[in-house]
C-alpha cells in the first residue's frame, strides 16, 4: 500500500516539472518540510489558508493595542532542542530565545512554590527531600541528551535512531510507558514534587492514570534541564516568520489566503494537515481501506484558552513564581489528576507570563498573561470564571489588574486553524495506540504517489519542533 520513496535521482524521469514540490499548510512542520525540500534543490510552493503564516506559532494583538499575545503556543522547549531547527539559521532571520530565571513554577496552597531550576544540580538542591530522586530520574538522560533527543523525537519504526542508543532508549521507555501518577507516587515522597511532575505530564493531554502518560513528563522535564523552557522575543510569531524568511531566501514561495480544496498535483506534496482535512482535499482518490483508517483517527481533548492585558504583573503569593515564564496552577496531584481524567473539580491551568521577560509584549509598565485548561473535545462550556479563580487562588488581587480579556473556545480555535479539531492542538489523541502509529501504521506515507503527511498527526506528534516535517521529507527519500 505504501508508495515507493521518491528519491531525488528519480525525479529526472517524472513528467512535468521534476523539481516541483507543494506544501499544504504553513505551520512549523510544513515550513520545515518546505525548507528541507528547497535545500535539496526543489522548487517549493507553500499554500496557507490563513492570511497569517506559522500555524500554531503565531501572535496577535488579541486584547488591546500594543499587547502582543501568543495565539496558540507560547513556551518552546522542543523548538529550542529541535534537531531540525538547529540546521536552520533562524537567528539570522530574527529568532531570539529568552531564558527565564527558572523553567517552571508550581505554587501550592500554603503560599510556597515548587521551582524547577534549569541546572540539574540546582534542581536537586531546590527540591529538598525529593531532590536526589529527581536527579536519579533525569541525570542519565540529561547526559545523553545531545544524541538521545534524535531518537526521542523520531518514529519508532524504522528504529534507526533508537538502535543507535539502545540502552538509554530502553531505560527511558521503561519510565515513559508508565502512568504519570504511578511514577510520581512511586518515585517521589513530597506533595510538591509529585504535583510538579503531574503538572508537567499533563502537557501530554492524557489522564494521569493512562499508560504512557509519563512520557510528556519525562521529555519536558528533561528538556527543562538541557535546553530550558524558553520563549521567543516578540512572540511565537517570530518562529513562523524566521522559518518563512529562511525558506524565501532559498527561493521558496509562500502563498497566504490560498486555501487548498483539492489535492495538488506535483512530484512531491507534503500535507501539514490532520486526517480530517486530508480526507476533504483527497476526496475520492483514496483506497477504501486507507480512507476508513483515517476516518477512525481519534482527536484528543480541546483547550479553552484565555489572554489578559494587565495593569501590572500577576501578584503571586509565592514571589518565586515571578522567576518563571511558565506557572502551573493546580494544587496537588489529586486535583490535577481529577481534572485531566474527568474534567471535574478545579481546572488544571497552564499559564505563561511572557511580558515579565520580554518587554516588547506590552506597553511600558503593563503586562500580558496567557493561560488555558484542557476540556472535552469541542466543549462549549465557559471556563472563564473557573480559570480566573485558579489564578486568583494563588495570586490574590489578580482580578483588579485585568484591563481586558480575550477568550478562545475550542470552536474558536478550530475556526482560526482547521487543524485544531475540536480545540485539539496536538494533532490527535496521544494515547498509547496513537502515540506511535499515527495517523495510520504507514505514518507519513499515503497510498498516493508522492503524497505525504507532515503534520502533528504523525510522529513525534504535537509541539513546535518541525520534526514531523523532517521525518516526512526523509520518508520521501530526500536526504536531510
Amino acid at each position: 500500500m505504501a508508495p515507493r520513496p521518491l528519491l531525488l535521482r528519480d525525479t529526472e524521469s517524472l513528467p512535468d516539472n521534476p523539481t516541483r514540490a507543494i506544501v499544504v499548510g504553513s505551520g512549523p512542520n510544513g515550513l520545515s518540510a518546505a525548507i528541507l525540500l528547497a535545500r535539496s534543490g526543489m522548487r517549493v510552493t507553500v499554500h496557507e489558508a490563513s492570511s497569517h503564516i506559522g500555524g500554531g506559532a503565531s501572535s496577535a494583538e488579541l486584547t488591546l493595542p500594543g499587547f502582543i499575545h501568543d495565539v496558540c503556543s507560547a513556551v518552546h522547549p522542543m523548538a529550542a532542542g529541535s534537531p531540525c531547527f538547529e540546521q536552520f539559521p533562524l537567528a539570522g532571520h530574527g529568532l531570539e530565545w529568552i531564558q527565564p530565571g527558572a523553567p517552571l513554577a508550581h505554587p501550592m496552597d500554603d503560599g510556597t512554590a515548587v521551582i524547577l531550576e534549569r541546572p540539574l544540580d540546582d534542581a536537586a538542591r531546590r527540591l529538598g527531600a525529593d531532590g536526589s530522586a529527581w536527579y536519579r530520574l533525569m541525570e542519565p538522560f540529561a547526559v545523553a541528551w545531545p544524541t538521545l533527543r534524535h531518537a526521542l523525537l523520531a518514529p519508532l519504526w524504522p528504529p534507526d535512531y533508537a538502535m543507535r542508543h539502545p540502552l538509554p532508549m530502553a531505560r527511558f521507555g521503561l519510565n515513559a510507558l508508565r502512568s504519570a501518577r504511578e511514577l510520581a507516587e512511586t518515585e517521589f515522597r513530597t506533595a510538591g514534587v509529585r504535583a510538579l511532575f503531574a503538572g508537567i505530564a499533563a502537557h501530554g493531554v492524557l489522564p494521569l492514570e493512562a499508560p504512557a502518560s509519563a512520557a510528556a513528563g519525562m521529555l519536558l522535564g528533561l528538556a527543562a534541564h538541557t535546553v530550558g523552557w524558553p520563549l521567543p522575543r516578540g512572540g511565537s510569531q517570530r518562529i513562523g516568520d524566521a522559518l518563512a524568511g529562511y525558506l524565501r531566501s532559498l527561493g521558496g514561495e509562500i502563498m497566504p489566503d490560498s486555501r487548498v480544496t483539492t489535492l495538488p498535483e506535483a512530484p512531491i506534496v507534503m500535507c501539514d494537515v490532520t486526517p480530517r482535512q486530508f480526507l476533504k482535499i483527497a476526496r475520492g482518490r483514496l483506497p477504501a481501506t486507507y480512507r476508513r483508517s483515517l476516518e477512525r483517527y481519534r482527536y484528543g481533548p480541546g483547550a479553552f484558552k484565555m489572554d489578559w492585558a494587565l495593569s501590572g504583573p500577576i501578584p503571586w503569593t509565592a514571589r518565586d513564581c515571578a522567576r518563571s515564564a511558565t506557572v502551573h496552577l493546580g494544587g496537588g496531584i489529586e486535583e490535577i489528576a481529577r481534572w485531566e481524567s474527568s474534567f471535574t473539580g478545579r481546572p488544571f491551568v497552564l499559564l505563561t507570563q511572557s511580558s515579565l521577560f520580554d518587554s516588547s509584549r506590552a506597553p511600558s509598565g503593563k503586562h500580558t498573561a496567557w493561560a488555558y485548561c484542557h476540556v472535552p473535545n469541542g466543549s462549549s462550556r465557559d471556563m472563564t470564571a473557573a480559570i480566573e479563580a485558579q489564578v486568583e487562588r494563588f495570586a490574590p488581587g489578580f482580578h483588579t489588574r485585568i484591563l481586558a480579556r480575550h477568550v478562545l473556545t475550542p470552536a474558536a480555535l478550530e475556526l482560526r486553524n482547521a487543524n485544531l479539531v475540536g480545540g485539539d492542538f496536538t494533532g490527535g489523541a496521544s494515547d498509547l495506540r496513537q502515540l506511535f502509529l499515527r495517523p495510520t501504521r504507514h505514518l507519513y506515507r499515503t497510498p498516493l504517489d508522492g503524497v505525504y503527511f507532515c503534520s502533528a498527526s504523525t510522529p513525534p506528534g504535537g509541539g513546535v519542533h518541525g520534526m514531523c516535517g523532517y521525518h516526512a521529507v526523509r520518508a520521501a527519500g530526500v536526504t536531510c
